[in-house]
């Protein structure tokens, strides 16, 4: 057994002396994904979720990131599994204003599109070496396969976190990984498809993202942005209270302007909720259909055979129609 704080070697506990005398650190702030107000959205050094259903929103703003790390001098990582392709994914980031300079250049940008397990553990391994600011894994969905994964396994998801997910943050990245919103009505309230243990490796922010205008080629388009989860805390911090999932902004495309496709983050406005909090017409009507009424989440829960988040949802919008 080696010992404990030799020097050579990683020491087997933490010192927490200092912790205990007044220098414990301040907790992490998002670093990535600016927002109108000087605010940003995700964590370096974490594994950051973007989640979403098809064409929300998720790889657009995931792109415009990589060009604001471009543009601060950031090393920047593209891992493609969706098959976006090279072509389709450069012209992107040039018309959200990346540089050719920067895009040709391999110490600053790095793309990718790695056919199987293998190529997968070199760019990892090469990730740890280089170094990048930020790292795009598009998709999560594509991902688990790779390793053989089923989504709905925690081991599985484990072991594609620990493999490439994992090493990624460790290496310093903020990395922001694209996913799927579950199908089912229960699910969907909780995130993205799958087992509940992506939502456990998330160590950064969880962000779902909600179509307000369809992105669509040349004419720009807009998406809700709502914290699911913050570890830290640090954005949760910046968004208007009273909602469960608090709107973090809005990710607007603009028209072009000089041949540039003109974004921003916008920060959310004071108060602003978020719509969606409310549930769905036809959960209020199952839940006022019942003879007694339910006298509480759980009473609701069991009677209608839900999870406790919709029926959470649903009696509180059953309620505030009461009120109205």
């Amino acid at each position: 057994m080696r010992e404990p704080g030799t020097a050579d070697e990683k020491p087997l506990y933490v010192d927490i002396s200092p912790l205990l005398d007044g220098t414990m650190p301040e907790p992490p702030e998002p670093q990535l994904g600016r927002r109108t107000d000087g605010r940003s959205l995700f964590y370096a050094g974490q594994v950051n979720w973007v989640f979403g259903d098809p064409e929300s929103g998720k790889t657009w703003l995931c792109l415009a990131c990589v060009v604001e790390g471009l543009k601060a001098g950031r090393k920047v990582l593209i891992v493609d599994l969706d098959h976006n392709g090279a072509p389709a994914t450069v012209r992107r980031l040039i018309d959200l204003g990346a540089t050719s300079d920067a895009l040709r250049d391999p110490q600053q940008f790095r793309y990718c599109e790695p056919e199987d397990r293998a190529e997968l553990r070199q760019v990892v391994e090469d990730a740890a070496q280089w170094r990048p600011a930020v790292a795009i894994v598009d998709s999560i969905g594509e991902l688990l396969p790779m390793y053989g994964a089923s989504s709905n396994s925690s081991d599985d998801f484990t072991l594609a976190h620990s493999n490439v997910l994992k090493p990624l943050a460790k290496a310093g990245a903020a990395v922001l990984a694209v996913d799927h919103l579950a199908k089912s009505a229960d699910s969907r309230a909780v995130g993205p498809g799958g087992t509940a243990a992506k939502r456990r490796a998330i160590g950064g922010v969880s962000l779902r993202v909600k179509v307000k205008q369809p992105f669509t080629p040349g004419h720009g388009g807009s998406a809700t942005l709502v914290v699911n989860k913050d570890r830290h805390g640090g954005l949760r911090a910046h968004c208007p209270v009273g909602d469960r999932e608090p709107v973090a902004g809005t990710f607007k495309l603009l028209a072009f302007t000089d041949g540039v496709l003109e974004w921003a983050i916008y920060a959310p406005a004071e108060g602003e909720r978020n719509d969606d909090e409310n549930a769905p017409g036809e959960d209020v009507a199952a839940l006022a259909s019942l003879d007694p009424p339910p006298a509480s989440v759980e009473d609701a829960r069991q009677r209608l055979g839900w999870r406790k988040q919709r029926a959470a949802d649903a009696l509180r919008s059953f309620r505030a129609g009461e009120q109205s």
